[in-house]
């Protein structure tokens, strides 16, 4: 596995790219605490300034969480197409209905009474650093360098990892 570490500009395209692909992450609050406090969220988008942009009810565990520290973790993955990202950063809850509006969608009515529900709230995460682990050949060339590897013993090159600095 090749490492290739990005930084700023580059390191927000990566972030982005995979964000967007995977969509569903195991968001981390209250890090200090051992169990973490963990919840599966659904991304929203991922702005210009490479902010990720959730939902959340005002009266769940990570809102209070959020509230008492802003620390958190966000664990992509993706085993099919071998794409896993590990993001820290700092969560921010909004409770400004504009931007609720715009993240909402048709599927949210499962957790919420529209987007004017009093409950709906936005959270902003702000990365500071992540790391990654990426696939970068299609399935049957991966199953062939794995099948390879395990013939003649020597390593293959199976994608790429880095950290990201943004």
């Amino acid at each position: 596995m090749s490492k290739e570490n990005l930084y700023n500009k580059e390191a927000q395209k990566k972030l982005k790219e995979m964000v967007t692909d995977i969509k569903t992450v195991m968001f981390a609050t209250n890090l200090a605490s051992v169990p973490l406090s963990v919840v599966p969220m659904h991304t929203k988008e991922v702005d210009d300034s490479g902010n990720i942009w959730f939902l959340s009810a005002s009266n769940s565990d990570h809102n209070r969480d959020i509230k008492l520290n802003s620390n958190a973790q966000l664990l992509y993955s993706d085993p099919n197409d071998m794409k896993f990202i590990s993001i820290f950063g700092d969560a921010k809850i909004s409770n400004d209905k504009e931007t609720i509006k715009k993240l909402y969608s048709k599927m949210d009515n499962a957790w919420f009474d529209g987007p004017g529900d009093p409950n709906a709230t936005a959270i902003q995460f702000t990365p500071r650093e992540a790391v990654y682990w990426s696939n970068d050949d299609n399935k049957l060339v991966t199953l062939f360098k794995l099948g390879m590897a395990a013939l003649t013993g020597k390593d293959q090159d199976l994608g790429s990892s880095g950290k990201l600095e943004v």
